[in-house]
């Protein structure tokens, strides 16, 4: 039972599941309960934690990886110590590594092959620009996602740039992987990491190693001293120039390698975008230069290292030995004696008869130039870059050769329309007689397709109906990050907004394309205020400015002693938080129930010898009076029926004159 599981480090991370053994640690999946996610825990192995200068610089080193921040490198979230236990916290990968990758499909193309060498190159240009140098890269220490991208992990025997080595060669990459200068013992730099990203990339496209043998030391041995095959040899459908790029990166001497990551990447970029690009190396600018030094030992550490360095050791000391005996001596082991002469008479019959070929060949010669006068040869000139026109024009062409445009058409990023791009026979070559035809093929110009529009469909529908055009100009449609995805009142959740380049715009070969996806409305909550005591009216104003819903059927008119058209009551309490457009309910005051009474008030004393007087009544705060009859002095009193509701006032005027001693507060109960 393996003792981590079930246990908690720093009463944080609970340890699930083994899911991995390296050279140096234990990988565990295992749960942040401070943030409530899955991570990987790396362990480092107890015999390597007894060493307390060796933690030490593990931790400091760690540290500094876990500076890194990038999408095409593991994160690491945490290093920490709990007790005795150096570990260090990562990013959980839902993916499998390159080389499972590789073994599940075999031989990749070299468009996918491209795609990921970029990404891991991409990523260890960032881990470079912080002066971290990973020293072990291979296909076990590259994740492929789900989604096609990738992840160098494993930065367990990284170091610092500046720094020296931290780890014995015991802890020193895959044998198939290692630079030529990590097989020496030397220093290390950014251009380890390069070679080794090349050899990975060799794999990729061959679907095999460039060097194999029976044991670690013949294939250390083969890093050192061999040039491999060239991919080319092994899978002619590879790209020439995809060759010298991945040929450059393994270059035996790091000063003929790419000085950066970032320069690699330049190079892949350029012949992404276009495959017949010329780079400005060969194959020969590659090799090393040639020296009478004899083979040199690998370097090696001090005895208690290691056995399988010391082993490395003894052989090739073993083979110098024997070496240096056969330079001692005229003579070879009788046992090979018989074998070298045999090869000596072949050597010598095949000199002879190459000797009479060449004689009869030479006479045949001779003899034709005495039957046929010599002809003029002319060296065919470049013409590409030029119009046809100035082709025909140059005196190198004028009366000697015949431009032949081909039909074809033929795109061009790099030439303008109507500029020869090809031409057959090429520049330098050698025409004579009635063989002075050039054949030319004339630039179209760069192929520029249209964007289409895509907005307000799907992600996915929009991957399908842009397929079509994905192929043609071999376009990479960018999966939308968290930022792509923004709050849209007008076009539906889920569906495109906008792309860049927008719709109608011109696509080029190898352009990329951006996605801006609606998350819906924004849903904004406002403060609910006090509406129970305001007028129905002023209240349906203010839900309407608070962007609140408030229908006729969500009004209730109810019996109240408020004044009629009062609210009463809201369904949303005061000072809550709503969301916009939530449906607030509210109860409107009716009022009390009008009522009708009759009440007799007395006439004044006539003034002077009038005969009539003018009454008016009103009741409450009513602008028309609800009586307004002139009547006569002798009736002494005035009959008067009024309508109200609870306790009103009621006034009462005669002549235009307020009685003060008759109405005032009245029920109407």
């Amino acid at each position: 039972m393996d003792p981590y599981i079930g246990k908690m480090l720093d009463n944080r991370y609970e340890i699930l599941e083994r899911i991995g053994t390296g050279g140096m640690a234990v990988v565990y999946k295992a749960k942040c309960h401070r943030l409530n996610r899955l991570v990987a825990i790396k362990i480092l192995k107890a015999d390597l934690a007894q060493d307390e200068d060796f933690r030490r610089r593990f931790n400091a080193e760690s540290q500094a990886v876990a500076q890194l921040s990038h999408a095409n490198i593991v994160s690491v979230y945490d290093v920490s110590r709990g007790g005795d236990t150096e570990y260090i916290v990562m990013e959980l990968i839902d993916g499998i590594t390159l080389k499972q990758y590789m073994e599940k499909r075999g031989q990749l193309n070299w468009r996918e092959s491209l795609h990921f060498i970029t990404q891991i190159m991409r990523g260890l240009s960032h881990a470079h620009s912080r002066g971290i140098v990973h020293r072990d890269i291979k296909p076990q220490n590259i994740m492929v996602l789900r989604d096609g991208s990738v992840k160098v992990a494993d930065f367990g025997i990284a170091c610092l740039e500046n720094s020296a080595q931290t780890l014995t060669q015991e802890a020193l990459g895959s044998v198939h992987y290692i630079s030529p200068e990590q097989a020496r013992g030397d220093r290390t730099d950014a251009r380890s990491d390069i070679y080794s990203a090349g050899v990975v990339l060799y794999e990729m496209l061959a679907g095999r190693l460039p060097f194999e043998g029976d044991s670690a030391v013949s294939v250390a041995i083969q890093h050192l001293s061999s040039i491999p095959l060239a991919p080319r040899e092994i899978n002619p459908e590879i790209p020439e120039q995809l060759e010298l790029i991945c040929m450059k990166a393994m270059a035996p001497d790091p000063d003929r390698r790419y000085p950066s990551a970032d320069a690699m990447i330049a190079d892949l970029e350029a012949f992404r975008k276009n495959p017949g690009i010329n780079l400005d190396f060969e194959l020969s600018d590659l090799r090393p230069e040639e020296s009478d030094e004899p083979t040199q030992l690998l370097r090696t550490p001090p005895a208690h290292a290691g056995g399988s360095t010391g082993s490395m050791r003894s052989n090739v000391q073993k083979e110098r030995e024997r070496r240096r005996d056969y330079d001692d001596y005229d003579d070879e082991p009788p046992r090979r004696r018989g074998k070298r002469d045999s090869t000596r008479t072949l050597a010598i019959v095949a000199g002879v008869l190459a000797a009479c070929l060449v004689v009869v060949l030479l006479f045949k010669s001779i003899l034709t130039s005495f039957n046929n006068p010599v002809q003029d040869q002319f060296a065919v000139p470049s013409v590409i870059g030029m119009t046809v026109e100035e082709a025909e024009t140059l005196p190198e062409v004028n009366g000697i050769f015949t431009i032949d445009v081909q039909e074809e058409t033929v795109y061009s990023d790099k030439y303008k329309a109507g500029e020869i791009v090809k031409q057959d026979p090429k520049e330098g070559e050698f025409r004579k007689g009635d063989n002075t035809v050039i054949q030319v093929w004339v630039s179209a110009g760069e192929d520029i397709g249209t964007m289409i529009d895509v907005t307000n469909m799907t992600y996915a529908a929009a991957k399908v109906e842009l397929k079509s055009l994905i192929e043609q100009y071999d376009l990479e449609l960018v999966e939308p990050t968290e930022e792509e995805y923004v709050y849209s009142d007008k076009v539906t959740e889920n569906y495109i907004i906008s792309t860049d380049p927008a719709a109608e715009e011109p696509l080029k070969k190898g352009d990329t394309i951006h996605f801006v996806i609606s998350k819906g409305p924004e849903i904004k909550q406002v403060p609910v205020p006090q509406f129970v005591g305001k007028q129905i009216d002023q209240v349906l104003e203010e839900v309407k400015e608070l962007n609140l819903t408030c229908n006729a059927e969500d009004i209730e008119t109810v019996s109240s002693d408020e004044p009629g058209g009062t609210v009463i009551w809201q369904s949303i309490p005061v000072n809550t938080m709503a969301e916009e457009w939530d449906t607030i309910k509210f109860q409107v005051s009716a009022g009390l129930a009008e009522t009708t009474i009759t009440q007799f008030y007395e006439l004044p004393e006539p003034q002077g010898d009038a005969t009539t007087v003018h009454v008016q009544v009103y009741v409450g705060n009513e602008d028309e009076p609800q009586y307004d009859e002139t009547v006569k002095y002798s009736d002494g009193q005035v009959r008067v029926t009024l309508s109200g509701s609870g306790m009103e006032n009621v006034r009462v005027y005669f002549d235009g004159a307020l009685d003060q001693s008759q109405g005032g507060p009245t029920s109407f109960s």
